[in-house]
C-alpha cells in the first residue's frame, strides 16, 4: 500500500470480533482484566456518566478530537480500565494485533475549591445512596459541574499519553479511554472522587448536616400522643398490668371495637328486616319478648317446653294476626 492509500475499511462487527477475541486471550494471562462493557448503545446512563462526558465534550480544546473514541469504546476496544487517585491506565485494542497502552494523569482537586464546594452543598443531601445515584438537587450538580470552580478537571488538568504512533496529541485510543472512564462512573460513581484525590466522605458529612440535626431535634421531642406507663399511674393512682390476653375462642371481628353510631345502624338494619307486627314500638311485641325471654325451670334431656306456656304464647300471636 502507498503512503497515499487510505487504509483498509473495517467493519464494527469486525472490531467487535477482534477485541472480544483479544479480550479472552489477555483474561487467561490476567484475570484481573477490567474491561469497559457497555449495556445497550448508550455509553453512559447515569448523571455522573453523563456529567463526565458533557465535561470533556464542552472543552474546544478536546470538542473536535473526543469523538474519535466513541465507536472504539462501543465495540469494545477498552479491554482493561483501572482507576486509581490522579490516575487511570487502559489497554486499548486498536488496528495491531497488540492492545496499546493509554495513561492518563488528573490533577487533584484543589484543596480551596473543595472547601468552597463542601460549603456550598451543606444540607443538599438526606442520604449518601442519593449521591451515587445522582438524585441530588439541580443547584448541588451546578455546583459540581462549574467549569472553572467544580470538580470535574478542565483541559489543563489531564495529561495522557499513548503507546500508538499517532502524532496528535490526543488519539481516539485517549478518547476511548476518556469515554470508558464516563461508562464506569455509572457502575462506581465513588470512583470520581478516588480520581481527583478527595474524600467522599467529608461530602456527605457536609451535605447531611443539616437534615441530621433536624432528625436529631425531632428525635428529642416526646410526641403528645405518648403518655408513659409511670405518668399514668401517678395520675390516675392505678396499677396497670404489663399486658393482656384475649382468649382464643373470641374471634377478631368481636374484638374490634365498634362506634355507637354503627352499633345503632346495623341494628336498625336488623330490625327493618322483621314484620311490621314484631318490630320495636308494635302493641305486644314487648309482651311477647318477655314470654319467650322468660327464664324457663331445667326439664330433663328430650323433653318439650311446658304446654301451658306454649299455648299462651301461640294465643297471644293469633290476636295480633287478627288485629
Amino acid at each position: 500500500m502507498s503512503y497515499w492509500e487510505y487504509p483498509r475499511y473495517v467493519s464494527v462487527a469486525e472490531k467487535k470480533a477482534k477485541a472480544a477475541k483479544k479480550l479472552k486471550q489477555l483474561s487467561k494471562k490476567n484475570p484481573d482484566l477490567k474491561p469497559v462493557v457497555l449495556q445497550g448503545s448508550a455509553i453512559a446512563r447515569t448523571w455522573w456518566g453523563k456529567a463526565w462526558n458533557l465535561n470533556l465534550e464542552r472543552y474546544a480544546d478536546y470538542h473536535n478530537r473526543i469523538g474519535r473514541g466513541r465507536s472504539y469504546v462501543r465495540h469494545g476496544a477498552v479491554l482493561d480500565l483501572q482507576i486509581d487517585p490522579g490516575e487511570a491506565r487502559a489497554a486499548v485494542q486498536g488496528s495491531h494485533s497488540s492492545p496499546y497502552s493509554v495513561v492518563i494523569s488528573i490533577k487533584t482537586l484543589k484543596k480551596d475549591i473543595w472547601n468552597t464546594i463542601l460549603d456550598q452543598c451543606q444540607g443538599m443531601l438526606e442520604s449518601l445512596q442519593e449521591l451515587l445515584n445522582g438524585n441530588f438537587p439541580k443547584t448541588m450538580g451546578e455546583i459540581f459541574t462549574h467549569k472553572d470552580a467544580g470538580m470535574f478537571p478542565s483541559p489543563k488538568e489531564i495529561k495522557f499519553s499513548c503507546s500508538c504512533p499517532d502524532w496528535a496529541g490526543m488519539c481516539k485510543h485517549v478518547a476511548a479511554t476518556l469515554y470508558g472512564i464516563g461508562a464506569r462512573l455509572d457502575e462506581s460513581p465513588e470512583l470520581f472522587f478516588r480520581m481527583r484525590k478527595v474524600e467522599m466522605g467529608d461530602l456527605i458529612g457536609q451535605a447531611i448536616s443539616g437534615h441530621k440535626q433536624e432528625l436529631l431535634a425531632r428525635a428529642s421531642k416526646k410526641s403528645s400522643r405518648i403518655i408513659e406507663e409511670a405518668d399514668l399511674s401517678d395520675r390516675f393512682g392505678i396499677e396497670l398490668e404489663q399486658s393482656f390476653v384475649i382468649s382464643s375462642s373470641v374471634s377478631a371481628e368481636e374484638t374490634v371495637p365498634v362506634s355507637p353510631r354503627k352499633r345503632k345502624k346495623t341494628a336498625s338494619a336488623a330490625q327493618s328486616k322483621l314484620p311490621a307486627k314484631n318490630r320495636p314500638g308494635q302493641k305486644g311485641s314487648k309482651k311477647i319478648k318477655k314470654m319467650l325471654t322468660r327464664k324457663q325451670a331445667p326439664t330433663s334431656k328430650g323433653a318439650g317446653k311446658p304446654e301451658k306456656e306454649k299455648n299462651k304464647v301461640t294465643s297471644l300471636a293469633k290476636k295480633l294476626r287478627m288485629r
